[in-house]
């Protein structure tokens, strides 16, 4: 794979962190797979879309209620995640 070098700005704080989390391993390689990752993420929810708008043109529009619900156990999801990160970080 090529390799490019680019100059970044980024948050000091961050920064800060990234720097003390990856310790004496690279920075540069520490960057490389937060990108990798953030573009999986990324790739991962346009594949979603797609997969939603071929539903919606083989079956027609998703009811308003079957959206609200979508959003509630999305919420409830996010809400979980948030504090199991918490107790986590307590244990």
């Amino acid at each position: 794979m090529a390799k490019e070098k680019v100059t970044l700005t980024l948050d000091a704080a961050q920064l800060d962190e990234l720097r003390r989390i990856a310790g004496a391993r690279s920075l540069s390689a520490a960057v490389d797979s937060a990108v990798s990752a953030y573009l999986a993420k990324w790739r991962h929810l346009a594949a979603v879309d797609d997969w939603l708008a071929e539903l919606e043109r083989d079956h027609g529009p998703v009811p308003p209620e079957t959206l609200e619900w979508a959003a509630q156990v999305v919420e409830q999801w996010e809400a979980g995640k948030s504090s199991s990160k918490g107790s986590r970080r307590a244990g």
